[in-house]
């Protein structure tokens, strides 16, 4: 079992099983969402459990998709498809502890910014 949670602790949720290894999204809502790009990993539905959700939010970010976040410090925190039958992307920068997870690959990277460059060796995807 893993543990993850906002800044402020308002939003907290535990994952159980394996998870997916990390993703890196540079698309340009990550980039606003986050300041930056974004690197999630997945679960199933059943896999998460939010244990706090007093400041959780979502938002319809796209005709298909869904952001939660801490209206409380702004966290971003999940990712979800609606028609992705229930998986969820969990920001992998709010997981506590070692994850034992590693970035996979990067997506998107066509829409990143330029004042970055991507240099770790790991797939590149533009969409």
């Amino acid at each position: 079992m893993m543990s993850g949670s906002c800044l402020c602790g308002g939003v907290t949720y535990t994952l159980t099983g394996a998870l997916r290894n990390s993703v890196a999204c540079h698309c340009e809502q990550c980039r606003k969402t986050s300041g930056h790009y974004v690197s999630a990993t997945q679960v199933g539905p059943d896999q998460l459990d939010i244990t706090s959700d007093e400041t959780l939010v979502w938002y319809q970010s796209s005709p298909k998709a869904q952001r939660g976040f801490c209206s409380r410090c702004g966290s971003s925190l999940f990712w979800r498809h609606d028609d992705d039958g229930g998986a969820v992307s969990v920001m992998s920068g709010t997981l506590d502890g070692k994850t034992g997870i590693k970035t996979e690959k990067h997506i998107f990277v066509a829409d990143k910014g330029d004042y970055y460059d991507i240099a770790d060796g790991r797939p590149q995807y533009d969409h």
